[in-house]
């Protein structure tokens, strides 16, 4: 019996939220036998050092809790990149007003607009890399210029989870792989192109695993982590959150006929109710609110297969630890679900019923 974990997106809380449930594993003897840690976002924060760390859990929870107490936000306000876009959004706005009200050449506060308004749409992600700046915080805070070879773990084998633009598809990382399934020969298809994992860093596959629309820039995956360089252009990733295409990270672990696939899956689910909205005041607050919409629904979908149709299909056994959970709801859906023929057997035999 194959046993897989998935700790699911969440930024920061999850990662908190993680801690406690790879804790309670760790109490219950249960955490050392996991075969397969599938990660997403936050996940992947907590997933990926824990990874680091042999077999010594108390240094790593009490260094993690140490961590998690440092401000990743605060340092990028303080970054030299964020202080020089910030004089220069000065400076243009001081020459604005001073071709505006001081001199007689007052278009030319038209055309220093225009051009900061074309700048911002076209190289806005040049003019303030945030996915760099957060990676190098990562890699100062957590991996310290780790690479995927020196994972030291090989029980359980880790899958860093993110979301590839270019193919609509998940893109993973573990210890001896960089792949989209789209791309890949696992299946019987052509193999398109093959990523070189070795030396990619660990921040670097966290930050693609993490990289929230809007907020961060798109990672791309440079030519030399690409083995067949002649498909490089036609084949580039193009990475942002794992969380648009399964925030739970379960994916993998459920894929059947999959080489992740497992028999037993725990997953751990920092997501939250999504919160009542009286009003929309932007456009940008309306993208961040169809993205969690659709990020929501996705969610609803894979927790609705995994526990009330598993029993028609792999009878799969699959257990969600859920912060978004409606504690008094759960009982009586339990019963209802059960009137229904939606609780595997197991489950029902260990219940006594």
């Amino acid at each position: 019996m194959k046993l897989g974990l998935s700790l699911s997106g969440g930024g920061y809380r999850a990662a908190a939220f993680h801690l406690g449930t790879l804790r309670k594993l760790k109490q219950m003897n249960i955490l050392d036998k996991i075969d397969v840690l599938s990660t997403v976002s936050g996940g992947s924060i907590i997933g990926a050092y824990y990874c680091l760390f042999n077999h010594d859990f108390d240094e790593f929870e009490k260094n993690f809790t140490s961590l998690l107490k440092r401000s990743i936000v605060k340092k990028v306000f303080f970054s030299a990149t964020f202080i020089r876009l910030l004089f220069f959004v000065l400076f243009s706005i001081a020459a604005v007003i001073f071709f505006l009200f001081y001199t007689p050449y007052s278009w030319i506060s038209l055309v220093l607009i225009l051009l900061g308004v074309y700048a911002v749409i076209n190289f806005q992600y040049r003019i303030f890399p945030v996915s760099k700046i957060i990676e190098k915080l990562y890699d100062d805070f957590f991996f310290l210029g780790r690479t995927l070879k020196e994972i030291y773990r090989e029980r359980p084998e880790l899958i860093i989870c993110s979301t590839n633009l270019q193919t609509g598809r998940q893109f993973y990382f573990s210890k001896n792989k960089m792949m989209d399934s789209t791309l890949d020969d696992t299946y019987g298809g052509e193999q398109k192109v093959r990523f070189l994992s070795d030396n990619f860093p660990i921040s670097r596959a966290v930050m693609c695993s993490s990289c929230v629309p809007f907020a961060f820039s798109p990672v791309s995956i440079e030519e030399k982590y690409i083995s067949t360089n002649e498909n490089y252009k036609s084949i580039q990733p193009i990475l942002i959150d794992g969380g648009i295409y399964d925030n739970q990270g379960i994916h993998k672990l459920t894929h059947t006929g999959g080489e992740y696939e497992c028999d037993i899956v725990i997953t751990s689910d920092a997501g939250y109710k999504l919160p009542f909205k009286e009003s929309y005041n932007n456009f940008i607050e309306l993208l961040m609110r169809t993205s969690e919409l659709f990020m929501n629904r996705i969610k609803l979908f894979q927790i609705m297969q995994n526990l009330y149709y598993n029993t028609d299909k792999a009878n799969r056994e699959i257990t969600y630890i859920s912060l978004g959970w409606d504690l008094k709801n759960c009982i009586p859906g339990f019963v209802r679900n059960l009137r229904e023929g939606k609780i595997t057997n197991t489950v029902i035999k260990l219940h006594g019923f």
